[in-house]
């Protein structure tokens, strides 16, 4: 069960320069209907089980800028999902404690709150269940649960805020996974001339941008798996950039042939502003991905029944960049970083 939380509750706590999300929708047939699918509603999904405080996210926040969650005590949560990368890092891979870096790249945590499973394979069931999952890595913050939980039940303020969110100052596995998914669970997408221009501001977005939608609702596709607010329906597709071991949510269902090299449909949220793309890294430029869907990707077993060669124009994919750049928030997102006395 989800519990929605509405943004006048959430506003006075939200991370500056960040609005609400919708959850996704499917875009039936005429363009009123179709613009209106994108809207978004002014709450937030929150699972009965760990439900919204203002405390909790508070507590989340200062969990998740703290090196202190990492072994070496340099690296934190922020150091993947960074405000002014739009909640990613930039990199083609991942880089935690190891330099050599991890195989995929950092997911962005935009709108990350509308989906489960999460992902890149879907491997986590819910957001709890994400965050002990860098946490203990290796490769990534290379923390133990035991050492974790020493280094912050021996400060008083990390205690006292505990305490503040439930009930008592004890600190846990579950109430860290519970805190840092409610702050998570906040980050969602700011603005963009695009919002304005579904809500009535004919000006917001330019005419080649205009007709890009048109395109990315149509003979592009693009909606297909890139739908509503989010822009994402959460599937899990191959769209022909994953090859040899690298096979993605068919990890865990062997005997699936679709599921074989798909991975799981990102957000399009701020995507002007996060390349390089793809799950490992291995599309510089928003131009390259246009050409890669224009393509038709791989023709194997695995690959989506909507990847197919497009016959774009170099008009209509000029169109479609167009309007996908008018999905960028107009600033970009920007967290405050509480700090505690040490």
């Amino acid at each position: 069960m989800r519990l929605w939380v509405s943004l006048t509750l959430l506003a006075a706590v939200l991370p500056v320069g960040l609005s609400l999300a919708l959850t996704p929708a499917t875009a039936p047939g005429d363009p009123a209907t179709i613009r209106a699918s994108y809207r978004r509603p002014d709450v937030v999904p929150f699972p009965s089980s760990n439900p919204y405080s203002e405390a909790k996210s508070t507590l989340g926040q200062l969990l998740f800028f703290d090196p202190l969650l990492s072994r070496s005590k340099t690296h934190s949560c922020a150091s993947c999902h960074r405000p002014s990368l739009s909640w990613a890092d930039g990199l083609p891979r991942a880089i935690g404690e190891d330099p050599k870096g991890l195989p995929i790249r950092s997911p962005t945590l935009i709108d990350v709150a509308f989906f489960e499973p999460l992902g890149w394979d879907g491997k986590f069931k819910d957001l709890e269940s994400v965050a002990f999952g860098p946490i203990l890595s290796p490769a990534n913050l290379n923390m133990t649960e035991p050492e974790l939980i020493a280094r912050l039940s021996a400060i008083p303020g990390y205690v006292d805020a505990f305490a503040h969110a439930f009930g008592d100052g004890a600190i846990t596995r579950p109430r860290i996974e519970a805190s840092l998914a409610t702050f998570e669970r906040s980050i969602v997408a700011g603005e963009a001339p695009f919002d304005r221009w579904i809500k009535g501001d004919d000006t917001a977005i330019s005419k080649p941008a205009q007709h890009g939608f048109e395109l990315f609702n149509g003979k592009a596709r693009c909606s297909a798996c890139h739908s509503g607010p989010s822009f994402s329906d959460g599937s899990f597709q191959d769209i022909g950039t994953a090859k040899g071991h690298d096979i993605g949510r068919g990890r865990f269902f062997p005997t699936s042939a679709k599921l074989k090299y798909a991975f799981k449909t990102p957000t399009l949220r701020d995507v002007a502003r996060r390349a390089p793309y793809m799950h490992d890294g291995s599309v510089a430029t928003l131009e390259d991905v246009i050409e890669l869907y224009n393509k038709g990707g791989i023709d194997r077993p695995s690959r989506s029944p909507d990847i197919k060669p497009l016959s774009l124009t170099a008009g209509e994919k000029n169109d479609l960049i167009a309007f996908l750049q008018t999905l960028t928030a107009t600033a970009p997102p920007v967290a405050g970083v509480p700090k505690l006395p040490r």
